[in-house]
Parts: C-alpha cells; sequence; structure tokens
C-alpha cells in the first residue's frame, strides 16, 4: 500500500472513529413477534439500531462474544472462559485486528463502527447490565479481534487447539494419520427453480442447525437504510448485519462443510535448547511471549495464571506430553468476513453476489442461493490453503522447512459451484458437494485439488432428501414443506455402523421382549407421536455410551451382550420414570423454557432433527438442531416470506417474545413475514428510537 493511501486510510478511521450516530435517524419497529425492522438513512445508522436493540434482547451474550478480546472471559466463567482468553493471545487476534484494519474498506467499517457505538451507548446508559468491570467500552480493535476468534471458532481452530491440549495426536512416529475433524454441525439448504415448481416460482429453505441458546444461537432482524440495504435475516450475537436470509432480490442459506482447513506440523526441538526448532537444516528461536489470564476461582477470587505463548514460522506452537505441534489456518490472517456479508446483504442479482463470493473472508460454509430472476446456486465456499499435492496434509507434517510455510489459498475460481442444473433443485445437508442435484449434473471431485479433502460424504439426510425428491416431477410449495419436515430415516437408516443388527435381533429373554418388538416393529419416524422412536433413541443413547467405554467403534461387529445390555437400560430407565415401555417420542423428549413445556418430534440426523439432552425425570430436552427457518419463495411480483426460531427473539426472560414462538416451532408452523415498509409500519407494536 502506498504511503498516500495508508495516509487516507488514517484520515478515514480517524474521522469515522470521531463520527457520531444521530439516533433520531433510527427508528426500530418493533412487530408482534418482537422482531425489529430497523430502519436509518446510512447503514452506519441501521447497525447502531441493531445494536441498541439486540442488546434489549441478548446483552448478556453479545458481552460474552467480546470479552475474550479484552482478555475478560476468565472473569466471568472462570477456567472455561480463560480457555478462550488463552486463544485470544495465542492466535495473535488483536495483531491480526491491528494489522488488517488499513485493509478493510470504509462499507464494512462503517457498519461495525456504528455497531460499536450503538453497543456501548446501550452499555453506558444501562451499566448496571454489564457483566465485567471495565469490559466498555469497546474499541475497533477489540471488535475485530473478537471476530477474528470468532472466524477461528468457525474454522475449527478451537478443535484443533483442544485436539493438542488433551494429548490426542500422536506425534508422527506412533500414528498412521490424523484427520482434523470437529464436531459434526448439521445444517440444510434447498433451491427450486421453475423447472421443477409447479406455480413457477422459485423457493428456497434456509434451515440451520444449530445450538437453540448461547453464542451460536440465531438473532431475527431486519436492517433497511438509504444505502440500498433491505435484509432480513438471522444472525448471531456481535454481529452487526445478518448473515443469512433474503432482500428484495434474493437470498441465501449457509450449511457448515468440511474440507481440510486446518494443518498442523510436529517440529523437531533442539536437544540442547527447548526454545529452537530446526528449520531449512538450522536452529530457529520460538518467539515466546508470558502472558497471564486472570481466572475467576471457585469462590470467586481472581488468580493471576502465567502462561507462555509459543510461535513459530508455520504459525501457533503448542507444547504437550509428546512433542511441539505448531498449526496453521487461514483465519490467522482475516478480519473481513464483515465486508463480504455487507456486499452479500446488498446484492441486487447473481452477478452482484458472485462478486461478493470472490472476497472468501467468509472462512468456510456451503453457499446455498436463490433469486426472483429463476436463479439457484451452490457453492462449497471456504479459504483453502494452496498446498504441495505430493505430501498427505491428511496427516502431521515434519515442519521443518520453510517451503512447507502456507501463505496462499484458493481462489473463488478453485472451488466446487454449481449454477442452474437442468434437474430445477439443488441442496445441501452437510453431505458431499459431489452430491448436490440430480446424478447427471453433480461435479465431479476427480477436477478439484486433491488437498482439499472433503471429509463429507452422505448422510441420511442426504439419502432421504434423494428418495423424497425422485417422487417429483413438479413440487408445490406445500411438497417444499412437507420435504423440509420430514422426520424419516431412509429406509436403510444408514450411517449408524452395525447398530443397525437390532432390528434383527433375536433373543429368548422374555424381559426384553416388549422393547425389542417396539423398535423392531419401528417405522423409523421420528413425530412426537411415534410409537417406537423413543425406544429406539434410548437404546441409541445407551449404546454409544457402552461403545464408549468399550473402546468399540460403531463400524466394528458389536457383540450380543451390549444390544442386550443397552436394551436392558432403556428398559429400566421407561419403566423408572413412566411406568411403561410404550411411551411415543413427546413423552421422552420437551421442547422446555420459561415455564413452557412442550413435546418436540425429530431425532438425530434426520431432515427436521432435535438434538436432546438429559433433562429432568427421565425427560429429555432440545438443545439444537430446526434453530431458525426461513422459507421463501421469490417471483417477478416480489418476495414472500415465513419464518420461525425456536423460543422468541428475546433472550429476557421477562419478555412476552422469551418463549412466543414456540408453539409455532413445534407444531412445524410459521409466522408470515414481511419486507414492505407501509405494512410493517402499519402493523407494528412499538416504533422508537435507541436511547
Amino acid at each position: 500500500m502506498s504511503q498516500f493511501k495508508i495516509l487516507l486510510v488514517f484520515i478515514f478511521l480517524s474521522l469515522t472513529a470521531s463520527a457520531q450516530v444521530n439516533t433520531s435517524n433510527i427508528e426500530i419497529v418493533r412487530d408482534k413477534w418482537g422482531v425489529p425492522h430497523i430502519y436509518g438513512k446510512t447503514d452506519r445508522e441501521v447497525a447502531y439500531g441493531l445494536a441498541w436493540s439486540h442488546a434489549e434482547d441478548d446483552f448478556s451474550t453479545i458481552q460474552k462474544t467480546f470479552l475474550p478480546a479484552k482478555g475478560m472471559l476468565g472473569r466471568l466463567e472462570g477456567v472455561r472462559g480463560a480457555v478462550l482468553d488463552f486463544a485470544v493471545e495465542l492466535l495473535k487476534s488483536r495483531e491480526v485486528a491491528e494489522r488488517e484494519l488499513k485493509n478493510l474498506p470504509p462499507e464494512g467499517l462503517s457498519v461495525i463502527y456504528g455497531y460499536l457505538e450503538g453497543l456501548n451507548a446501550y452499555a453506558e446508559k444501562f451499566p448496571d447490565k454489564i457483566l465485567v468491570k471495565n469490559s466498555f467500552p469497546l474499541s475497533i480493535y477489540d471488535y475485530l479481534t473478537g471476530l477474528n476468534l470468532m472466524l477461528h471458532l468457525f474454522s475449527d481452530t478451537g478443535d484443533i487447539i483442544g485436539q493438542l491440549l488433551s494429548n490426542s495426536i500422536d506425534p508422527i512416529e506412533e500414528m498412521s494419520g490424523v484427520d482434523n475433524v470437529g464436531s459434526t454441525i448439521g445444517s440444510n439448504g434447498f433451491a427450486f427453480n421453475s423447472n421443477i415448481t409447479e406455480d413457477s416460482k422459485t423457493y428456497l429453505n434456509i434451515n440451520t442447525h444449530q445450538p437453540l441458546e448461547g453464542p451460536f444461537s440465531w438473532y431475527e432482524a431486519h436492517m433497511v437504510s438509504e444505502e440500498g440495504w433491505n435484509m432480513l435475516g438471522g444472525l448471531f450475537p456481535g454481529l452487526p448485519l445478518p448473515v443469512i436470509g433474503t432482500n428484495q432480490n434474493l437470498g441465501w442459506t449457509h450449511t457448515y462443510n468440511y474440507p481440510d482447513m486446518n494443518d498442523i506440523f510436529q517440529l523437531n526441538i533442539n536437544p540442547e535448547d527447548k526454545t529452537q526448532y530446526m528449520l531449512d537444516g538450522q536452529w530457529k528461536n520460538f518467539e515466546i511471549r508470558k502472558i497471564k489470564l486472570k481466572v475467576k476461582s471457585l469462590f470467586g477470587i481472581k488468580l493471576n495464571i502465567k502462561r507462555e505463548v509459543i510461535w513459530s514460522a508455520f504459525g501457533p506452537v503448542i507444547k504437550n506430553k509428546r512433542g511441539h505441534f505448531a498449526f496453521f489456518s487461514q483465519s490467522l490472517n482475516n478480519i473481513s468476513a464483515i465486508e463480504q456479508w455487507l456486499k452479500m446483504n446488498k446484492a441486487s442479482n447473481f452477478n452482484e453476489f458472485e462478486e461478493s463470493l470472490k472476497l472468501l473472508g467468509i472462512p468456510r460454509f456451503n453457499i446455498v442461493y436463490a433469486d426472483r430472476d429463476d436463479n439457484i446456486f451452490y457453492m462449497s465456499n471456504a479459504r483453502l490453503s494452496v498446498r504441495d499435492t505430493t505430501i498427505n496434509w491428511r496427516k502431521l507434517v515434519i515442519g521443518d522447512m520453510s517451503s512447507l510455510i502456507l501463505d496462499r489459498y484458493h481462489p473463488y475460481e478453485d472451488l466446487p459451484k454449481i449454477l442452474n442444473p437442468k434437474s430445477g433443485y439443488l441442496f445441501n445437508t452437510n453431505n458431499s458437494p459431489f452430491n448436490s442435484t440430480s446424478k447427471e449434473y453433480n461435479l465431479d471431485e476427480n477436477n478439484y485439488p486433491s488437498t482439499f479433502s472433503f471429509r463429507e460424504k452422505e448422510n441420511n439426510r442426504s439419502h432421504r432428501f434423494m428418495e423424497l425428491i425422485s417422487e417429483y416431477e413438479k413440487i408445490s410449495f406445500e411438497d417444499f414443506k412437507k420435504i423440509k419436515y420430514d422426520q424419516k430415516y431412509p429406509d436403510s437408516i444408514l450411517h449408524i455402523g452395525n447398530l443397525k443388527y437390532i432390528f434383527h435381533l433375536e433373543l429368548e429373554d422374555e424381559y426384553l421382549g416388549d422393547i425389542l418388538e417396539l423398535i423392531k416393529g419401528w417405522d423409523r419416524g421420528g413425530e412426537d407421536d411415534n410409537l417406537g422412536a423413543a425406544q429406539w433413541s434410548l437404546y441409541y443413547r445407551n449404546m454409544l455410551q457402552l461403545l464408549s467405554e468399550n473402546k468399540i467403534e460403531l463400524t466394528d461387529s458389536i457383540p450380543n451382550d451390549l444390544h442386550i445390555e443397552a436394551l436392558k437400560k432403556s428398559k429400566r430407565h421407561l419403566i423408572k420414570y413412566f411406568g411403561k415401555v410404550d411411551i411415543v417420542l413427546g413423552d421422552l423428549q420437551r421442547h422446555e423454557r420459561g415455564g413452557v413445556n412442550l413435546p418436540v418430534s425429530g431425532l438425530i440426523d434426520m431432515i427436521a432433527p432435535t438434538y436432546v439432552i438429559r433433562h429432568e425425570d427421565g425427560r429429555f430436552k432440545s438443545v439444537s438442531g430446526e434453530s431458525y427457518i426461513m422459507l421463501i419463495k421469490y417471483s417477478d411480483l416480489g418476495v414472500e416470506v415465513e419464518t420461525v426460531i425456536p423460543y422468541g427473539n428475546s433472550n429476557n426472560s421477562a419478555s412476552p417474545h422469551y418463549t412466543d414462538q414456540m408453539d409455532l416451532y413445534v407444531n412445524k408452523n410459521t409466522k408470515e413475514m414481511t419486507l414492505d415498509k407501509v405494512k410493517i409500519y402499519k402493523e407494528a407494536v412499538r416504533i422508537y428510537n435507541p436511547n
């Protein structure tokens, strides 16, 4: 960057940081569901209004998003929070923020500054709601540091750190290979165009499967400025704009994808000096910095814990019982996601949308897209390093040559994508990017670099979708909804390993006869009134625990006595808590919050799933699954939108919107939404300015 350009950037940053939003230009229009429709003259004003309205609904979670950026989450949450405080230091997230700030364009920065101003103003007005003393105000560097950490969490960096800290990655002399696999997070995206729809409209299913509460749960908002912004959708706490949803012309959703995004290097340490590692035939000094973490103890006492942060030419280093390991992620150099999402928000057609994708600021995620021009599009998006194809990067790599240092990533043109297949539909259920439409129009994995190493294969959801779509030549919107809300496993119930043997198990044990017959007679459905689903769910959960205790893989041969033990544990549970074996699924699993307690349908890896944890009285509580649903029809006449979220649009237990969508949610109903300003104002429950 030239000295003149640097000077211009400095002047812009100085002016932007000191500018003040005129809150009288901002109107927050709350509809009957508490969703904020935020109107302002400028994008910056609208972002201010979003920060204010979201803080009204969930200030606590927003704060937790940024406390690690200031090294303060450990003061609030103890050791668990200190891990993220440490990660910020290890990943040099603040250095990334300071270095990359000058490269961010004015449009994205304006939105961030507006959001920051709104959040700081809310904290100033309500100091009693601040969780950690001196954590406000937030600076632009605090925000971008927190954003960089968030992008790392999207990129599975946290999983890599966890594996290394827990000594669960074997050194090369002990290992056959390592898959950088994090926990699988679901989501569905379907797009249908007029080639297959009965009414010639274009359909989009936005159907993420995130946690129902916490830092990665959805908040619904509508952003409207006089600078071309009119976007309704979902965002996570701390983000200044929707990241999935629709504007007046187009929409998209994200689903998790699993290319090989991160690389781990085993370093050769100088036996005479542990602060050095081998690089290009010479010993090189580590970069070592000492830090202090403030951690709240069990009794509320703040403790200072000293740690070392180590860096190498390959990236951050973690020393554990098995050696020194460095790792690299493209998120070590990235804070540009907001810029890309803003351009996506404001795109008016596919060409503009595609141009925004070329920024590759979003570190990962599939994109499923549709628009009013009848275009549908799928892309497996990620920042993937350009790697030496002669090396197996799925395994640990000996980090001793500078030629292995990763400093470039593949451009947009290299990534898997497909536009307007003749089949008329595109889908992703976190399955392979090479199965996104009908077989004859799918992409060929052989046409892409082998170092992409996509780990996704197929899952029950993808097989079930293919079963369902094969039944239609043309599809109505009601059919589209039936597919979206389907809760049945494919005929074979694939991908559950040798647990399928339970359906053919023969026992002479009369005590287990009733529960076994219910499972064997089960129709593979997951509706809340389904008989057999609850018994299967308990058996499945108990069997997974037994396999873990006995260190047996799902694909291994499973001894009969483990099937019997899992069935016994399941029946004992049913008798203890329900007094009988033949309960339906809705008796076992519940959707509960704020005194509302409803039966909920869905099992893991169904198209419309529910993931549960043990709760109380032998029942289970939904914690993730169908987390934000938006169903859209595009046509020449405009955009028709319906949405629902699991609880309500507020995380404030005193708000009427804490639980007001729960009944809609469990009954597979939605609420009508609109981008039309006249209708929004006409039906508004409350209209106000921030402050």
